[in-house]
Protein backbone atom coordinates (compact mmCIF):
# COMPACT_ATOMS: atom_id res chain seq x y z
CA UNK A 1 0.00 0.00 0.00
CA UNK A 2 2.55 2.43 1.09
CA UNK A 3 5.22 1.60 -2.10
CA UNK A 4 2.22 1.33 -4.33
CA UNK A 5 4.51 -1.25 -6.16
CA UNK A 6 4.29 -3.71 -9.05
CA UNK A 7 2.54 -7.23 -8.33
CA UNK A 8 5.76 -9.28 -10.15
CA UNK A 9 4.45 -12.45 -10.77
CA UNK A 10 1.24 -11.21 -13.32
CA UNK A 11 1.18 -11.42 -16.12
CA UNK A 12 1.38 -8.46 -18.64
CA UNK A 13 0.06 -10.15 -22.03
CA UNK A 14 -3.87 -8.15 -21.38
CA UNK A 15 -1.85 -4.83 -21.49
CA UNK A 16 -1.94 -5.15 -25.39
CA UNK A 17 -4.99 -5.69 -26.31
CA UNK A 18 -6.33 -3.14 -23.57
CA UNK A 19 -3.82 -0.12 -24.55
CA UNK A 20 -5.27 -1.09 -28.25
CA UNK A 21 -8.90 -0.70 -26.87
CA UNK A 22 -8.32 2.56 -24.64
CA UNK A 23 -6.62 4.76 -27.55
CA UNK A 24 -10.01 3.71 -29.30
CA UNK A 25 -12.50 5.19 -26.84
CA UNK A 26 -14.35 8.68 -26.57
CA UNK A 27 -12.10 10.71 -23.96
CA UNK A 28 -15.12 11.56 -21.44
CA UNK A 29 -12.60 14.35 -19.25
CA UNK A 30 -11.90 16.75 -22.04
CA UNK A 31 -9.69 15.63 -24.40
CA UNK A 32 -8.14 13.12 -21.88
CA UNK A 33 -9.19 9.35 -21.95
CA UNK A 34 -9.11 8.00 -18.82
CA UNK A 35 -8.92 4.42 -17.86
CA UNK A 36 -9.87 2.89 -14.70
CA UNK A 37 -7.91 -0.36 -13.38
CA UNK A 38 -9.42 -1.64 -10.23
CA UNK A 39 -9.54 -4.42 -8.18
CA UNK A 40 -9.10 -6.13 -4.71
CA UNK A 41 -5.45 -5.60 -2.66
CA UNK A 42 -2.80 -8.03 -4.01
CA UNK A 43 -4.71 -7.94 -7.46
CA UNK A 44 -2.39 -7.66 -10.22
CA UNK A 45 -3.56 -3.87 -11.15
CA UNK A 46 -0.06 -1.88 -10.29
CA UNK A 47 1.46 -4.43 -13.18
CA UNK A 48 -0.87 -4.14 -15.57
CA UNK A 49 -1.72 -0.57 -15.12
CA UNK A 50 1.68 0.42 -15.61
CA UNK A 51 2.44 -1.96 -18.56
CA UNK A 52 -0.89 0.00 -20.51
CA UNK A 53 0.67 3.09 -19.38
CA UNK A 54 3.99 2.28 -20.97
CA UNK A 55 2.30 1.36 -23.95
CA UNK A 56 0.60 4.56 -24.39
CA UNK A 57 3.29 6.66 -23.05
CA UNK A 58 0.62 7.88 -20.31
CA UNK A 59 1.36 8.72 -16.98
CA UNK A 60 -0.26 6.59 -14.10
CA UNK A 61 -2.34 8.12 -10.76
CA UNK A 62 -2.08 5.35 -8.09
CA UNK A 63 -5.03 5.51 -5.83
CA UNK A 64 -2.84 4.36 -2.84
CA UNK A 65 -1.56 8.73 -3.39
CA UNK A 66 -5.08 9.68 -3.10
CA UNK A 67 -6.19 7.58 0.48
CA UNK A 68 -6.11 9.66 3.37
CA UNK A 69 -4.17 6.74 5.34
CA UNK A 70 -5.74 3.36 6.30
CA UNK A 71 -9.11 4.73 6.89
CA UNK A 72 -9.62 7.01 3.53
CA UNK A 73 -10.82 5.15 0.66
CA UNK A 74 -13.73 7.27 0.23
CA UNK A 75 -11.87 10.34 0.93
CA UNK A 76 -9.48 8.81 -2.33
CA UNK A 77 -12.13 8.70 -4.68
CA UNK A 78 -13.69 12.39 -3.48
CA UNK A 79 -9.93 13.70 -4.55
CA UNK A 80 -9.87 11.64 -7.43
CA UNK A 81 -13.02 13.19 -9.06
CA UNK A 82 -12.81 16.58 -7.23
CA UNK A 83 -9.16 17.57 -7.92
CA UNK A 84 -7.93 15.83 -11.00
CA UNK A 85 -11.14 14.25 -13.21
CA UNK A 86 -13.26 17.09 -12.83
CA UNK A 87 -10.77 19.91 -13.61
CA UNK A 88 -9.88 17.85 -16.55
CA UNK A 89 -13.13 17.64 -17.75
CA UNK A 90 -13.54 21.48 -17.63
CA UNK A 91 -9.58 21.57 -19.56
CA UNK A 92 -8.04 22.73 -16.25
CA UNK A 93 -4.88 21.62 -14.86
CA UNK A 94 -5.62 19.08 -12.14
CA UNK A 95 -3.79 19.32 -9.04
CA UNK A 96 -3.97 17.44 -5.83
CA UNK A 97 -1.38 16.56 -2.77
CA UNK A 98 -0.25 12.88 -2.89
CA UNK A 99 -0.48 11.09 0.78
CA UNK A 100 2.75 10.60 2.94
CA UNK A 101 2.36 7.09 4.15
CA UNK A 102 5.61 7.49 6.65
CA UNK A 103 4.20 10.88 8.18
CA UNK A 104 0.62 10.13 8.08
CA UNK A 105 -0.71 13.43 6.21
CA UNK A 106 -1.28 14.92 2.85
CA UNK A 107 2.21 16.26 1.71
CA UNK A 108 3.89 17.07 -1.89
CA UNK A 109 1.79 18.79 -4.67
CA UNK A 110 1.30 17.06 -7.82
CA UNK A 111 -0.17 18.33 -10.70
CA UNK A 112 -1.68 17.01 -14.30
CA UNK A 113 -2.19 19.42 -17.50
CA UNK A 114 -5.79 19.01 -19.12
CA UNK A 115 -4.02 17.95 -22.55
CA UNK A 116 -3.12 14.83 -21.29
CA UNK A 117 -4.51 12.38 -23.95
CA UNK A 118 -4.43 9.26 -21.98
CA UNK A 119 -4.43 8.91 -18.09
CA UNK A 120 -4.52 5.81 -16.39
CA UNK A 121 -6.11 5.55 -12.76
CA UNK A 122 -4.75 2.43 -10.82
CA UNK A 123 -6.18 1.18 -7.81
CA UNK A 124 -9.25 0.71 -5.37
CA UNK A 125 -11.43 2.89 -6.25
CA UNK A 126 -10.15 3.86 -9.78
CA UNK A 127 -13.83 2.94 -10.67
CA UNK A 128 -16.42 4.43 -8.20
CA UNK A 129 -19.23 5.05 -9.71
CA UNK A 130 -18.56 8.85 -8.77
CA UNK A 131 -16.06 8.75 -11.73
CA UNK A 132 -18.09 6.41 -14.10
CA UNK A 133 -19.16 9.56 -16.19
CA UNK A 134 -15.86 11.19 -16.57
CA UNK A 135 -13.62 7.13 -17.42
CA UNK A 136 -13.84 6.18 -20.96
CA UNK A 137 -12.88 3.00 -19.78
CA UNK A 138 -12.93 0.36 -16.82
CA UNK A 139 -10.98 -2.40 -16.14
CA UNK A 140 -11.81 -4.50 -13.09
CA UNK A 141 -8.45 -7.25 -12.46
CA UNK A 142 -9.51 -10.56 -10.03
CA UNK A 143 -7.12 -12.87 -8.64
CA UNK A 144 -7.84 -15.82 -5.54
CA UNK A 145 -7.44 -14.42 -2.06
CA UNK A 146 -4.33 -16.54 -1.07
CA UNK A 147 -2.73 -14.82 -4.65
CA UNK A 148 -3.80 -11.53 -3.34
CA UNK A 149 -2.38 -11.84 0.29
CA UNK A 150 0.83 -13.25 -0.82
CA UNK A 151 1.89 -10.51 -3.30
CA UNK A 152 0.40 -7.62 -1.29
CA UNK A 153 2.66 -8.45 1.83
CA UNK A 154 5.42 -9.54 -0.21
CA UNK A 155 5.14 -6.23 -2.22
CA UNK A 156 5.00 -3.87 1.62
CA UNK A 157 5.42 -6.36 4.40
CA UNK A 158 4.82 -5.77 7.65
CA UNK A 159 3.51 -2.36 7.01
CA UNK A 160 0.52 -3.69 5.59
CA UNK A 161 0.76 -6.84 6.93
CA UNK A 162 -0.49 -4.84 10.28
CA UNK A 163 -3.60 -3.20 8.60
CA UNK A 164 -4.73 -6.03 5.97
CA UNK A 165 -7.97 -6.79 7.83
CA UNK A 166 -8.78 -3.21 8.69
CA UNK A 167 -8.21 -2.50 4.59
CA UNK A 168 -10.12 -5.39 3.92
CA UNK A 169 -13.24 -4.17 5.88
CA UNK A 170 -13.17 -0.98 3.62
CA UNK A 171 -12.75 -3.22 0.23
CA UNK A 172 -15.89 -4.99 1.43
CA UNK A 173 -17.93 -2.40 1.37
CA UNK A 174 -16.25 -0.87 -1.75
CA UNK A 175 -17.01 -3.44 -3.82
CA UNK A 176 -20.32 -4.47 -2.52
CA UNK A 177 -21.90 -0.97 -2.86
CA UNK A 178 -20.11 -0.16 -6.31
CA UNK A 179 -20.70 -3.33 -8.02
CA UNK A 180 -17.17 -2.73 -9.99
CA UNK A 181 -16.90 -5.92 -11.73
CA UNK A 182 -20.60 -5.86 -12.81
CA UNK A 183 -20.24 -3.05 -14.34
CA UNK A 184 -16.70 -3.16 -15.97
CA UNK A 185 -16.00 -3.09 -19.58
CA UNK A 186 -13.10 -5.42 -19.38
CA UNK A 187 -12.45 -8.10 -16.90
CA UNK A 188 -9.09 -9.35 -16.54
CA UNK A 189 -7.53 -12.70 -14.49
CA UNK A 190 -5.10 -11.40 -12.27
CA UNK A 191 -3.73 -14.92 -11.30
CA UNK A 192 -0.33 -15.74 -12.26
CA UNK A 193 0.13 -16.67 -16.04
CA UNK A 194 0.12 -20.63 -14.99
CA UNK A 195 -3.60 -20.20 -13.97
CA UNK A 196 -4.54 -19.04 -17.54
CA UNK A 197 -4.55 -15.04 -17.06
CA UNK A 198 -6.70 -14.17 -19.62
CA UNK A 199 -8.46 -10.45 -20.84
CA UNK A 200 -12.62 -10.44 -21.79
CA UNK A 201 -15.63 -7.87 -22.86
CA UNK A 202 -17.87 -7.75 -19.98
CA UNK A 203 -21.31 -8.28 -20.46
CA UNK A 204 -21.75 -4.82 -20.82
CA UNK A 205 -20.66 -4.75 -23.77
CA UNK A 206 -19.80 -0.62 -23.30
Amino acid sequence: MANGGADSDVGVSPAVEIAQWVAGRRARAGETRVLAVDGRSGAGKSTLAQAIAERLDAPVVRMDDLYDGWDGLAAGVDQLVARILRPLARGERACWRRYDWHQGRYGSRQTLEPATAVLVVEGVGAGARAAAPLLSGLVCVAAPLPVRRRRALARDGDTFAAHWDRWARHEDRYFADEDVAGRADLLVNGAPAGDASATRRAASGR
